[in-house]
Formats: structure tokens, C-alpha cells, sequence
């Protein structure tokens, strides 16, 4: 007797019990959720092009100018200045074969390639004379590499450290004083890359980052990463051998200078705006400082610099 009760005092309270209706792929709860999803893969296939074909475009360290002739072939752009660290074109045809093609391209297309130009150490390129206004819109320095002149993991740091510094100094003058004009520096994804801190580096510059996004190659048809050492060659002596840097995950960083930055509502500082939803680690090391080196007067007529 005494189990039927127990029976009955456990079995009415599950009759008055309302089950939950399990959730399936038909509940608006899950389309809400399916829809950010199939947002985010759209917007993953559309590459963010950080130019406008009219805009006046510095590429520094162009390697082998493939991306220089993508912008002209591809993008159309009108107003492109390419330059190499090379001092001549005998030079950089030495150290990439096939680059001569793409100087036709370049120079055809009415684009100028200037060779000689240090990163660390280039001249303004301005209009007006010495003293006149910067001349660029967008600049450019894909994958920035000092090259192997260490293989300590921190000295390769502090040398790429160094070279961003002073590459930021130097290019700061030669930005247009149109309200957004930017320097656009590409990396690739993952270390040593993210110990540079590029952040950091732009801040300590008088920069900011107003977004970043996934760099992808496929958005420049003919494009190959270059390597600061020359073309690759496999064990038989042929080009091409080695890893091929335009498939490896990399990103894109936009300084402006530090207020120019995005601004919304009443005025409130929006945070740097990405074109993915990868959320990236801010770069949370004190940056550890560079001495700022002083230079002389720096600034030249675009005509008259850095240049064979």
C-alpha cells in the first residue's frame, strides 16, 4: 500500500507538467540565428578594396611590382608612383627575372616606378615644392620584411619594430591633407607578426587605426608575394619552389592620422571598424620604445626624389 501511494504521489504531478517543446531547425529561434551567419559568409567572399582607381597611390617595396601592375591592369587606376628599394631596374630584374613585364604594364599604363626609395629614409613626396602639401592619397607597404638578419626570434622583432617606425615617420608628410588619407600596412596573420604590435607602433607615430580587414589576393589578378631575398628556387634551380605568401592568412591595417578616425551619434569615438567578424586580439604589450632618430628636412618635389 505503501508503494501505491508513493506511486501516486510521484506520478500526479507529471500529468499536470507541461514538457518543452524541443527546438528544431524550424523555431524562429534558430533562423534568427542562421541569418548573422549566412550575412557574415556573404560578406567573407567580397574583398574590401581600400582605393578609389583616381586617387593618387604610393606602393612602397613593391618587390617585383605585381601588385602595382594589378592596380593598373585590373583596377584601372590613373595615378599610381611604385617604388622599389632596388637602386636601378638591372638590379631588381637581377633579383626578379620576370619583373620586366611587369614594368611594361606599369609604365605603359602611365604609372611612374621609381627605384632606390628606402622605407626608412624615403623624401616626401609632395606637391608645391619642398615645403608644399603631401601629394598621396593612399600609401602602401605590403608585408614589410627587414629580411634574415637574425634568426633570434626577438632582434627580428625589434629590427621590423624599427623599420615600421621609421616607415610611419617618413610617410606621415607625404599624405594628402585630405580628410582620410591613409597608409594601408599588410601582415601576415599569426607570429612573429603579431608580436610587432603594429598598433602600438601607428599610435606611438601619431597614427590610429581606423579598420582592418582580411588581405586577399585573389581581389589583384596577377599578383605574387615577393620575397625580400629574390625569387624562390626548388632543388633542380627552378622558379617557384618554397611556400607562396598570397595564400597564407593576412590582414590589412588602415592609419589615418590620430582624429581623423571614425565618428558617430554625438560625436562619441567609434571603435576600429572591421570588414570581418574575426575579432582580433588588441595588442595588450606596452610597446617598447624606439628611439626616434632625427632627420634632416625630408621633404622634396615628387618629381626630383627618391629615384633613377
Amino acid at each position: 500500500m505503501g508503494r501505491n501511494k508513493r506511486q501516486r504521489l510521484t506520478s500526479a504531478p507529471k500529468s499536470n507538467r507541461k514538457q518543452p517543446k524541443p527546438l528544431s531547425r524550424q523555431s524562429s529561434i534558430s533562423k534568427a540565428a542562421s541569418k548573422p551567419r549566412a550575412h557574415t559568409q556573404a560578406r567573407h567572399k567580397e574583398p574590401t578594396i581600400p582605393f578609389h582607381p583616381t586617387e593618387h597611390i604610393l606602393l612602397i617595396g613593391e618587390g617585383d611590382l605585381s601588385f602595382a601592375r594589378s592596380l593598373i591592369g585590373h583596377h584601372a587606376c590613373t595615378n599610381v608612383t611604385a617604388t622599389v628599394y632596388e637602386s636601378s631596374r638591372n638590379e631588381l630584374e637581377e633579383k626578379y627575372p620576370h619583373v620586366v613585364e611587369n614594368i611594361d604594364v606599369i609604365e605603359d599604363g602611365g604609372a611612374v616606378v621609381k627605384y632606390g626609395v628606402d622605407a626608412m629614409k624615403m623624401k616626401a613626396f609632395t606637391v608645391g615644392g619642398k615645403r608644399g602639401e603631401g601629394a598621396m592619397d593612399r600609401i602602401f607597404f605590403n608585408f614589410p620584411h627587414v629580411g634574415g638578419k637574425s634568426t633570434d626570434v626577438n632582434r627580428q622583432v625589434r629590427y621590423n619594430q624599427a623599420l615600421l617606425v621609421e616607415f610611419f615617420k617618413h610617410a606621415i608628410p607625404s599624405l594628402s591633407p585630405k580628410l582620410g588619407s591613409s597608409i594601408v600596412v599588410t601582415l601576415f596573420e599569426g607570429e612573429p607578426y603579431t608580436l610587432w604590435n603594429i598598433r602600438d607602433l601607428g599610435r606611438h607615430s601619431g597614427l590610429e587605426v581606423k579598420e582592418s580587414f582580411k588581405f586577399q589576393a585573389k581581389a589583384y589578378p596577377g599578383y605574387r608575394h615577393a620575397r625580400t631575398l629574390g625569387v624562390v628556387k626548388g632543388k633542380n634551380g627552378e622558379v617557384g619552389g618554397g611556400w607562396k605568401g598570397e595564400e597564407r592568412p593576412a590582414r590589412s591595417y588602415v592609419f589615418v592620422r590620430k582624429g581623423e578616425g571614425a565618428v558617430v551619434g554625438n560625436g562619441k569615438r567609434h571603435r576600429e571598424e572591421s570588414s570581418d567578424e574575426d575579432e582580433e586580439l588588441e595588442d595588450s604589450e606596452e610597446w617598447e620604445g624606439i628611439e626616434d632618430r632625427s632627420d634632416e628636412d625630408h621633404e622634396s618635389e615628387v618629381t626630383d626624389e627618391c629615384g633613377d
